[in-house]
């Protein structure tokens, strides 16, 4: 799979853009602020349904304008398909594939990209919200039903805290809460196909990481990811500041009973907490590097290493499953990032890719294998390299 054209209009810094793309190597070089990751943005969001840089569709659409649209040219087979989203700001946004309406949440169907920035490394160093935001974001493109079962996931989540808070206020009895049963029941129907579908995704990272890791670290420091949910007592600290409290353990049940278990242990608490305690959108993955920690512990290079193995692992296992030919593969404003021995190490990894975008402020951060189709930025507007 490969992108051959891209057309943006009132996306980010950019009035209107048309950028062509050739397979393999795709360079684009500008001063920081120019625009350079506002197109591979645009890109990621066709696959994704998000930015890597920031949590609502506004920001992407240009300052004073109602709308924004990327459009993009996918080629796989001799086939090509023409995808296009609009982002809206005041109503919902719409997508299209050969000009027939589809709804957007379809979008990650028709393409594939995995993107890696510098914002990653909060995968490794940050809250555990973001370590699930991935973990989704990936099983939306593995699979994009996902996306429903995520959304109504939250929708049911969102009911069940309005009615926590309101018997909070209302001091109304545990024994009196017969509504909150029926939303029980919808969140562990949901919550716990959502838990299986991240466990089988994560067994499924595990040796792919491996590899990955030691292709651009050089070093074998056994990376592993380990689930820790909340339904068999993990404390994981949320954004809230809040810890579950003890859930017996119940390693060996069955999701659903697990989960019924768990809401059972914590129902007081959640009554005067007014809040839902357990379930996967408290769950977190601990990344360890040769059995500690990698939060805490691992140094900047080896969080970095393992940040951006863990999106090369992604790119690997969507390759292997994909019908459609490679995902696109995206690294914005990696190599200032590296030595010249690990640069050296990441265009080896990528060489295999069909179509590989790279962003770069300097030229001479990229291996010049990687820079045979260099475009560059300059003020929103695109200029192709005479030289390339």
């Amino acid at each position: 799979m490969r992108v051959t054209h891209l057309s943006l209009t009132d996306f980010r810094n950019y009035r209107t853009a048309e950028v062509p793309f050739a397979a393999g190597a795709n360079l684009f070089v500008g001063r920081n602020g120019q625009g350079k990751t506002n197109l591979v943005e645009s890109l990621g969001y066709l696959s994704t349904l998000g930015s890597h840089r920031v949590s609502s569709d506004q920001a992407m659409i240009r300052k004073d304008a109602d709308a924004g649209i990327v459009r993009a040219r996918i080629q796989h087979d001799g086939r090509e398909l023409l995808i296009e989203v609009q982002l809206n700001r005041g109503s919902a946004n719409r997508a299209q594939v050969n000009r027939g309406a589809i709804k957007p949440r379809e979008l990650p169907r028709y393409f594939s990209s995995v993107l890696f920035a510098p914002e990653d490394l909060a995968l490794v160093r940050g809250e555990p919200g973001i370590r699930r935001r991935f973990l989704d974001q990936l099983l939306i493109q593995r699979n994009p039903r996902f996306s429903a079962v995520i959304a109504d996931y939250e929708r049911v989540l969102k009911q069940r805290n309005t009615l926590l808070k309101s018997a909070r206020a209302s001091r109304v009895r545990e024994d009196q809460l017969g509504t909150l049963e029926i939303w029980d029941d919808r969140l562990v129907q949901l919550g716990s196909e959502l838990i299986d579908a991240r466990l089988d995704l994560i067994e499924r990272l595990s040796d792919p990481l491996i590899a990955t890791y030691r292709s651009v670290a050089g070093d074998d420091h056994h990376p592993r990811l380990i689930p820790q949910l909340t339904i068999l007592g993990a404390h994981v600290e949320d954004d809230d500041g809040a810890e579950p409290d003890d859930v017996t353990g119940s390693a060996g049940v069955a999701t659903t009973e697990a989960f019924r278990r768990a809401l059972s242990a914590v129902r007081r608490k959640e009554l005067e907490r007014g809040l839902t305690l357990v379930g996967p959108h408290r769950d977190d993955v601990l990344f360890e590097l040769n059995e500690l920690p990698a939060k805490g512990y691992a140094s900047h290079g080896e969080s970095w290493s393992f940040a951006l193995a863990l999106k090369l692992a992604s790119a690997e296992l969507l390759r292997r499953e994909s019908t459609t030919g490679d995902p696109v593969l995206i690294l914005d404003d990696v190599f200032a990032e590296l030595d010249q021995a690990r640069r050296r190490k990441l265009a080896t990894a990528v060489a295999g890719y069909e179509q590989v975008l790279i962003t770069a402020a300097v030229l001479d951060d990229v291996p010049e294998e990687l820079t045979a189709h260099t475009v560059r930025i300059e003020a929103g507007a695109i200029v192709e390299d005479p030289d390339a």
